[in-house]
């Protein structure tokens, strides 16, 4: 389609969808995605991946506090597709969510238009292929949202602002590694590593003698944490999923599996060539790879090796999850302080507590939470809950309590009430790190440790300034605990970040619900809904 002729598709889509629960001060900022398979070699072997207007990784999205994103995307592969938008909320429009819970998939050949609104809402996250296994072949992105202008951001503008989207990588292609989990197998261990898209050396990051730069720094892997680190420069933390932190000084970061910071770094060395480097955690056998920070005065290339980084440590990656903390003073995306939200004085309502664990069910290797392996409905769990169809999924299927009984396969979806505010308690009795993540929020890391949760370990909680996130780490026999204030109406998907254990049932759904059917607390179906399974054939809204 034409470039001129799309741009009229899409200011007839916004027209028709009379997007009037928008705020009209906000700025529109339109998107034309066109989704295809392409060959690519970031690993040295030829591979189909996944690309995004012909790109790998996809395009970036820029935007302001409170930008409502427009986003057209067509697909032009041989099977569905959808997108998700790790980290944006979707305040009170979880029909944007992007996963096969709250959406159909956009067919071949077929276009879908997001509407987005990145309502207050400031940080650094990504955008990712969410269907069967798409995620191993690319499809992903950076999202960036600044603040307003008006608001203060407690450090100078950088001289330059980088997005830096690394994590692991496989030479088979996705379809090669969902056939292995479908055949009830494990995945090999990961080929390499990459940073933004390439391998070691493939990307060059330029900056000016005595300036400040931000890095934007995202874990895109399916299954392993990473480690950070710029050979010869501090960093300093300011950001962590949307939350200005206490601003300390680290040599190198842990960033597990869906997880999204940003540091500043002064260009204050001598005026040459440096490592930038990832590597794997808590892994045998270790990988790693490099980019180039280079001085635009640099007098010579890199030299000596790559520095070195942690590897197995866990209880030194505790102790740095521990010291992230919130800035109290410095505003977020409204003016007000980030610390005038007393979390820690507010009644529990209800305690939750989530165990994984690997169950082989029917002769096979699945995951599960409380012993339930979620079983993908035919169709969305949100289109059949507006449209009332029955035999989807119902409530409850998911206990608030560990089982200890054998795994099962179930459609599993946990009730919530609005407003409620909650403790999840993960905890993970295996030897591998667990990373979680919640669609639709922003959650309270109020504690971690080794061993077993009981209720005294909430003596030991970070009641006063703990970051908050959308995605969690629990370390090998281990637990984590967050506070959630249930403030999002919607359907929101609660999921491992390592992809073949969410792919093979380690998740579940959370139904946030308000009685009240009003726009106050949930956007309408959108009228331009694709409908599927037993969904299909209904209406969404007249046009």
């Amino acid at each position: 389609m034409g470039g001129t002729l799309h741009k009229c598709v899409l200011c007839l889509v916004v027209a028709l969808l009379n997007v009037s629960f928008t705020n009209g001060e906000d700025p529109y900022r339109f998107f034309n995605w066109t989704v295809t398979y392409g060959d690519i070699y970031p690993l040295g072997v030829k591979q189909q991946g996944i690309l995004i207007n012909g790109q790998f990784p996809g395009p970036q999205i820029d935007s302001v506090t409170n930008d409502n994103l427009i986003i057209s995307v067509f697909n032009s592969l041989d099977e569905p597709f959808l997108i998700s938008w790790n980290g944006v909320q979707q305040r009170r429009n979880s029909w944007q969510d992007g996963v096969f819970g709250t959406n159909c998939p956009i067919p071949p050949g077929q276009n879908f238009t997001y509407i987005l609104q990145v309502k207050d809402q400031i940080g650094s996250y990504f955008y990712f292929a969410s269907l069967g296994f798409h995620k191993a072949a690319g499809g992903f992105g950076g999202i960036k949202i600044v603040s307003r202008p008006r608001i203060p951001v407690p450090f100078p503008p950088p001289a330059g602002d980088f997005t830096i989207l690394a994590g692991d990588w496989f030479k088979q292609n996705h379809t090669d590694l969902k056939a292995i989990l479908d055949g009830g197998n494990n995945l090999p261990f990961p080929d390499g590593l990459l940073i933004n898209g390439r391998g070691s050396n493939g990307n060059t990051f330029t900056v000016d003698q005595g300036q400040t730069y931000r890095f934007r720094i995202s874990n895109v892997g399916i299954a392993t944490s990473i480690n950070f680190r710029i050979q010869g420069h501090k960093m300093l933390l300011v950001e962590v999923e949307g939350i200005h932190t206490l601003q300390n000084t680290y040599s190198s970061l842990d960033i597990h599996l869906g997880q999204s910071l940003s540091v500043l770094v002064v260009a204050d060395q001598p005026p040459q060539d440096y490592y930038i480097v990832v590597s794997t955690r808590f892994t045998s056998q270790v990988l790693s790879a490099t980019s180039i920070l280079h001085y635009s005065n640099s007098a010579g290339s890199v030299s000596g090796p790559p520095p070195g980084g942690p590897t197995t440590e866990v209880d030194w990656s505790l102790e740095q999850a521990r010291s992230f903390r919130r800035n109290l003073t410095a505003s977020g995306p409204r003016p007000n302080p980030q610390g005038s939200y007393h979390y820690g004085l507010i009644n529990i309502t209800r305690t939750i507590r989530l165990t994984n664990s690997a169950p082989i069910i029917n002769g096979k290797q699945r995951y599960a939470v409380n012993s339930v392996s979620f079983l993908q409905p035919d169709t969305p769990l949100k289109l059949a809950d507006y449209f009332k169809i029955s035999g989807v999924f119902s409530t409850g299927s998911i206990s608030d309590n560990p089982t200890g009984g054998g795994g099962y396969l179930q459609t599993s979806v946990m009730h919530a009430d609005f407003r409620a505010f909650v403790e999840f308690v993960f905890e993970n009795p295996e030897d591998t790190v667990q990373s979680w993540h919640l669609d639709g929020y922003s959650f309270f890391v109020v504690g971690m440790d080794g061993g077993q949760w009981t209720p005294a370990s909430k003596l030991r909680y970070n009641l006063q300034d703990t970051v908050s996130r959308c995605t969690v780490q629990v370390y090998p026999n281990s637990w984590t605990a967050i506070y959630v204030p249930l403030d999002n109406v919607g359907m929101w998907n609660v999921r491992s970040e390592n992809w073949a254990r969410q792919y093979l049932g380690q998740q579940f759904y959370l139904r946030v619900y308000s009685p009240v059917n009003s726009w106050r607390d949930e956007y309408p179906i959108p009228k331009n809904a694709l409908l599927c399974g037993r969904a299909s054939g209904r209406r969404t809204r007249p046009l």
